[in-house]
């Protein structure tokens, strides 16, 4: 029935965004009846809780984050669907650029990453604005509903697992269909256009992601002051020993290490893509040269070879940004304090979901442009416009398949990091366990070990282009028996 809509000239998104709407409708109805059954009608009725003095029915309260929550997943689907469709006029105008070569594809792709991460960011941001004036300004009510706001977005997650499921089926599809040689040109552009759509439905479920993690980091970020609270009363020490005013020196460099962090994690990920990528374009090489039997279809190439490359770079190169994520929130908190600790997560929150989104729809819009051009539109393949656009899905690749998806687990794991040292942090910075030394030795540890993974990770890339030049030498010099190096 999909394939169906598709040939007659229905636009797949239309289905499957049909199918998210209804599934947030049954999930709104749903979530305001187990609301209204299981909450007490007055906040009194949380006993024991700093909730139970507020005024309101926390049933209406409830219901009404829960359906922000699933508010806010609505938008940034036709958000992302606007800057990715292949029926968006910003993908269009990507894909027109290719007229002028590849460098105006990239760049086009680039601004418009660019300028839908505000917007994404912005309607993020106004929902969480939307529930704090609903908390009426009860901190603890407004991260309780920031929660609650977090499960409205997951309300949807079987379609939007289902979503994203789709986006790798229909391109390998597409592979498939194009490697069999076997597809008529009707089938090939319903597998094209399929391709397609699965490609915006991947960006959507980014965004999706990337919003719950920054509404899942907000409410850490108030269990990380509830952590450093108690641990200043058993520590015997007052709130005002313990800055987290913006205003201070050490929480603004808090603030611009979280924010830098998230950037040298993006680089290290796509560094990573380009090391491993070389190494698969050395072993292709080498065997095109040693088994000339592949182009005449009477020699099988040695595909494992290639799947081992990416299978032991792809682990060897998780240790670097596992180690950054890890040891970044230990240095800045055991060395500048909880108050830059909590700038620390403050920056990398802002920066990460801009960073996440832009990577994400640039990615995106840029794989969309390439089958607006494969369609026939401004030469068709093999014109100079495709080779324009298929440089821009290269780039493209590693943005939204690897460093942009990526973000969501940094967040959550230097949130928790955070929340985990935030007492002994306390407990070395007062009291009768105050100790400078041990506590600046924990700091310079952990900058060491992230200092030494990063520094590898930068000298592997420079190996890697030491190998490419020899690689291209020994081409050049025709010496065709030459080991290519795998790895």
């Amino acid at each position: 029935m999909f394939i169906t809509k598709v040939r007659d000239g229905e636009p797949g998104l239309k289905a499957i965004n049909r199918g998210f709407y209804t599934s947030a409708a049954v999930g709104a109805v749903l979530s305001a009846i187990a609301s209204y059954l299981y909450l007490p009608s007055t906040f009194a009725g949380f006993h024991g809780s700093s909730l139970s003095t507020l005024d309101g029915d926390p049933r209406l309260v409830a219901t009404v984050a829960v359906f922000v929550g699933i508010g806010l997943a609505g938008v940034i689907l036709w958000l992302t669907g606007y800057f990715t469709d292949t029926a968006g006029k910003p993908t269009q105008r990507v894909a027109r650029t290719s007229l002028t070569g590849a460098a105006t594809v990239v760049l086009s792709g680039i601004g418009l990453g660019l300028e839908s991460a505000v917007y994404t960011a912005t309607v993020i941001a106004g929902a969480i604005v939307v529930l704090f004036w609903l908390a009426g300004g009860s901190i603890a009510l407004a991260l309780f509903l920031v929660a609650l706001a977090g499960c409205g977005l997951l309300t949807t997650v079987g379609v939007i697992v289902a979503m994203d499921t789709f986006g790798p089926v229909s391109d390998n599809a597409q592979g498939i269909a194009e490697m069999s040689g076997e597809v008529d040109a009707e089938a090939s552009k319903i597998l094209t256009d399929l391709d397609a759509v699965g490609n915006t439905t991947k960006a959507i479920t980014k965004g999706i992601a990337i919003a719950t993690a920054v509404l899942a980091a907000t409410a850490l970020y108030g269990a990380y002051s509830d952590a450093v609270n108690e641990a200043i009363l058993k520590a015997g020490a007052s709130a005002s020993d313990f800055s987290y005013e913006v205003i201070n020196p050490l929480t603004l460099v808090g603030i611009i290490i979280g924010g830098a962090t998230v950037f040298l994690f993006s680089g290290l990920a796509i560094d990573a893509v380009t090391r491993a990528a070389g190494a698969i374009v050395f072993e292709v090489r080498r065997q095109f040269r040693e088994m000339p039997g592949i182009m005449k279809g009477t020699q099988r190439p040695e595909y494992g070879r290639v799947v081992d490359i990416c299978t032991c770079d792809s682990l060897r190169e998780l240790v670097t940004p596992g180690l950054l994520a890890a040891m970044a929130p230990v240095f800045v908190g055991f060395g500048l304090g909880v108050g830059a600790l909590a700038g620390f997560l403050a920056g990398a929150i802002g920066t990460g979901v801009l960073m996440a989104v832009f990577l994400a729809n640039s990615g995106g819009a840029w794989d969309n442009a390439k089958k607006i051009v494969e369609d026939g539109n401004y030469g068709g393949k093999n014109s100079p416009a495709h080779e324009a656009v298929v440089i821009g899905d290269t780039i493209g690749d590693p943005f939204k398949d690897t460093a942009g998806p990526a973000i969501n687990p940094l967040l959550k794991v230097m949130n928790l990091v955070a929340l985990l040292i935030a007492p002994a942090v306390v407990a070395l910075s007062y009291g009768d366990g105050a100790n400078p030394v041990l506590r600046w030795a924990i700091a310079l540890a952990a900058a060491a070990i992230a200092a030494f993974a990063v520094i590898r990770a930068s000298l592997r890339s420079h190996e890697g282009g030491l190998e490419f030049a020899a690689d291209e030498a020994a081409i050049a010099e025709g010496h065709e028996d030459r080991e290519a190096p795998v790895g």
